[in-house]
């Protein structure tokens, strides 16, 4: 009965994070401006979006396509493409307008912008928002808050961080030790994260990514294994440490792709890398009141040895079928 009940939850974990893992991922879009009043605008939507249901993406008026020909109208209304619009010399584009003809999904909106200046930023706009404003000049107080939301939003959407920690907080066990693992994963992640987002260390992200799915693959083998003398299950902080350095990476990459604003530059850091903080600690927490009403509730399943081994299995199998998935990304 029990070996039943993993098998479909590891078909629901696998069906469910396979839709889900992507889905949370932003529309892009990159507005850039030229003294003569030309504008390029480009956007990437999310694969998880059907084709027939991609948004029409444009600029409001007074920007006007730089073409009027049938192309415009279906590069318009596509899941990624590239625009020219013509505006009035040395203005600036008031807004970006995002229409969905079909029933919009509930995706989150990233838009780099470039000003005539040189001057560059990024606007986030929550799912529902079909007009974005273009201000000129963002408070540092507004770019604070903007990515402290991205931050905590990127760890709640970030399937594969939070069950490296879920396995974390089954191994380190005790309060205290759980503490200590979860503090040597922040130091860890936000050192890397702060690197790579300043350019002092590089990695490919692809193998970074493969690596961190085979990150969760390792501690549910070692939750799933009899002994508990091991390293890991001795020092789980040092563990914890050393897999955090290449998770930092892999927010470092989506920090990236939004882009640091100029002259903004350490306050989105730093916010981010808070609201990255904030949302683990949120979900850390979580897991430790499920735990301690499951322990209420059936206390003698959770003392058992084999809890911890059953739980690692669907873990296990999900972090791998994601390591050979990322893998066959690299052909």
């Amino acid at each position: 009965m029990i070996v039943r009940q993993l098998l479909l939850i590891m078909f629901a974990l696998l069906c469910f994070t396979e839709a889900s893992a992507h889905d949370s991922r932003p529309v892009f879009i990159r507005v850039e401006v030229d003294p003569m009043g030309g504008v390029l605008l480009a956007w990437k939507v999310p694969d998880t979006v059907a084709a027939l249901d991609a948004p029409v993406i444009r600029l409001g008026p007074p920007c006007l396509p730089a073409s009027t020909d049938d192309g415009v109208a279906n590069a318009a209304r596509s899941l990624q493409g590239l625009l020219w619009f013509q505006c009035a010399k040395s203005s600036e584009p008031p807004q970006v307008e995002i229409e969905w003809l079909r029933a919009a999904p509930s995706l989150s909106t990233l838009v780099r912008y470039q000003s005539a200046t040189g001057i560059s930023r990024t606007l986030h706009a929550s799912p529902g928002t079909v007009t974005i404003e273009l201000p000129m000049t963002p408070s540092t107080g507004a770019v604070f808050r903007q990515y402290l939301t991205l931050g905590i939003e990127h760890i709640l959407a970030g399937f594969d961080h939070l069950l490296f920690v879920g396995c974390l907080v089954l191994l380190a066990s005790s309060f205290r030790r759980i503490a200590l693992a979860i503090t040597g994963f922040t130091i860890a992640h936000s050192v890397t994260l702060i690197g790579a987002a300043l350019e002092v260390v590089r990695l490919p992200i692809p193998p970074v990514e493969a690596v961190i799915a085979l990150s969760i693959v390792f501690l549910a083998a070692e939750l799933a294994r009899e002994r508990r003398d091991t390293l890991t299950w001795r020092y789980p902080m040092v563990v914890a440490a050393a897999f955090g350095l290449l998770h930092g990476f892999g927010f470092a990459a989506v920090l990236g792709d939004i882009g640091l604003p100029d002259g903004e530059a350490l306050a989105a850091l730093l916010s981010f890398n808070l609201g990255v903080e904030v949302g683990q600690l949120v979900f850390v927490v979580a897991l430790l009141v499920i735990r301690a009403l499951v322990r209420y509730a059936m206390p003698a399943v959770v003392a058992s040895p084999s809890f911890t081994r059953y739980a690692a299995y669907p873990m296990g199998v999900l972090a791998m079928f994601w390591t050979m998935d990322r893998l066959s990304g690299f052909a």
